[in-house]
């Protein structure tokens, strides 16, 4: 089984997967190797074309709040973010200059005010696009916290001045009932205790009769580290941060000189090394 994160690891820089990229996952999935995306995105955020990759049967969503069978259209595992916990932490990130979105069912949802100028909250111009077209925007996310009142796949925060995010940071991580991860320098992930991609992605191997030995994740950012430890064999990007670096077994290519398939070739298909 391969597990591969998108931001910054199987999407370029431009949001977009390479034709070899695209010929490389086939080629692994029609070898019997179960490929999936393990991202910190919701389900509605991952990108069409591979919400539809043929043979891509699973997804990893939400840091590991949701893991899905797609083609049976089920849920395979569930660990949400119980709504007083989401209270708490909208609340502290609220006292900064932030865009907060909380995501149900695998939806993200915004305040249109601070939607409406997402440019001063991603830093990163190829995401604003992708932020419009994702996220349902609402007048007040509190009163729909309050409306729905049920568990939530989980809560960001995107900051636009970052020793605001260091200080929210310090007051968030005092709390134990959440699990925090940066998978960008400039946001905060916010999930139920214990939940993150490595205990996931190991979950559903079991699930699907696959040794840890035999999983191999790939990823670039903080939310990655926990995945690429757990996993038989991690796999860091080139342009991964230097603590996923050192939690890695093997260092590829960037994200913008097809790294994944790269691993891919060497580690996975036949021909390669071998995972093992």
């Amino acid at each position: 089984m391969v597990g591969l994160d998108l931001d910054g690891t199987l999407l370029t820089d431009r949001k977009e997967i390479t034709p070899r990229t695209r010929r490389v996952l086939s080629r692994a999935i029609e070898e019997g190797v179960i490929v999936l995306v393990a991202t910190g995105r919701p389900w509605m955020g991952v990108p069409e074309e591979l919400r539809e990759f043929p043979g891509m049967r699973y997804a990893l969503t939400s840091n590991g709040a949701r893991i899905l069978d797609v083609q049976e259209g089920v849920i395979l595992e569930e660990h949400l973010l119980p709504p007083d916990s989401a209270k708490k932490a909208l609340r502290i990130c609220g006292k900064y200059d932030t865009l907060q979105e909380i995501y149900f069912d695998g939806q993200g949802y915004a305040p249109a005010d601070k939607m409406a100028k997402v440019e001063r909250y991603h830093k990163n111009p190829n995401m604003w696009e992708y932020m419009r077209k994702t996220r349902i925007p609402v007048d007040d996310i509190f009163e729909l916290l309050e409306r729905e009142d049920r568990g939530l796949d989980k809560v960001q925060a995107l900051f636009a001045d970052m020793e605001e995010r260091e200080a929210a940071w310090g007051e968030l991580e005092r709390e134990p009932d959440l699990e925090l991860v940066g998978s960008l320098r400039y946001n905060i992930e916010i999930n139920a205790a214990g939940v993150n991609k490595g205990t996931g992605l190991v979950n559903l191997g079991r699930l699907l009769g696959i040794k840890r030995e035999e999983i191999m994740a790939c990823g670039d950012g903080d939310n990655d580290t926990v995945m690429l430890r757990e996993a038989g064999f991690g796999v860091a990007m080139g342009n991964a941060e230097e603590q996923v670096k050192e939690a890695a077994d093997h260092i590829t290519l960037t994200n913008e000189e097809e790294g994944v398939a790269e691993a891919i070739e060497k580690f996975v298909l036949r021909g390669g090394k071998g995972v093992c």
